[in-house]
């Protein structure tokens, strides 16, 4: 679904990502780690549009979508989230959803209805007239994705949906996730949170210093020494062999 061949991003003198590489196929939950720094964000803000890359090309589902702008990928399928998450305070909880409906359609109506779905799958059907300025940190990290599943995605890449929530609701965002991908959404996530990303992904690509270190699954990416030198440690790497 998913190409993304040496692709490379500079700001100044820094190359933030350096020839990186990978792929997501349909059906899939991919995840990327590694250390701070290390350049993910900057790699998904360029696939979705939001950098040009120096260098590189970026398909999806077989097209050519290098250097497109944000809303042309959108529209192309593919959209993400944001780590720092800014909801629309002033406006409800729907009216922040039907943000993203209305990027599918120009009637209110269907808008309201598509917002209302997309708020049952994310656990936020009973917070639908809340201000957004009334959520938690977990309120506004579900109506983020929220807003982002009520552009119909084929493909969902999170940045650190999991930020600054306690075990709790991060085993709830894991079984959101889970529903998500059940939907048929295919999903690349960035996070840090070792336990999920063993419980969610297929496969893990390592990024550091701008470059892919590593690909596998996520048992055998916890025996490559590189990876647990470069990032993991022994703590975190027993998790993901677990």
């Amino acid at each position: 679904m998913l190409e993304v061949r040496e692709l490379s991003k500079a700001f100044g003198g820094l190359k933030a990502v350096d020839q990186a590489s990978l792929d997501v196929r349909a059906g899939e939950i991919v995840g990327l780690i590694g250390p701070n720094g290390a350049g993910k964000t900057t790699l998904f803000a360029t696939i979705a549009g939001f950098h040009k890359p120096d260098a590189g090309r970026i398909s999806l589902q077989g097209h050519d979508i290098t250097g497109m702008a944000p809303h042309r990928i959108c529209a192309a399928g593919m959209v993400r989230t944001f780590q720092i998450t800014q909801p629309f305070a002033r406006i409800s909880v729907r009216e922040n959803i039907m943000v993203g409906a209305y990027f599918r359609t120009a009637d209110r109506h269907e808008a309201a209805s598509l917002a209302e779905a997309v708020a049952n799958q994310v656990g936020m059907g009973d917070q639908l007239d809340r201000p957004g300025s009334d959520l938690t940190v977990a309120g506004r990290k579900r109506l983020e994705l929220a807003r982002a599943l009520a552009t119909r995605p084929a493909l969902l890449l999170l940045d650190e949906v999991m930020a600054g929530l306690n075990p709790t609701e991060i085993a709830e965002i894991v079984q959101v996730i889970r529903e998500v991908r059940r939907a048929g959404v295919t999903i690349l996530l960035i996070e840090h949170v070792m336990q999920a990303v063993t419980s969610l992904a297929e496969r893990v690509y390592v990024l550091n210093q701008g470059r892919m270190i590593a690909e596998g699954t996520p048992a055998a990416i916890a025996e490559n020494p590189e990876v647990v030198e470069a990032y993991l440690g022994h703590g975190a790497a027993r998790v993901l062999r677990a």
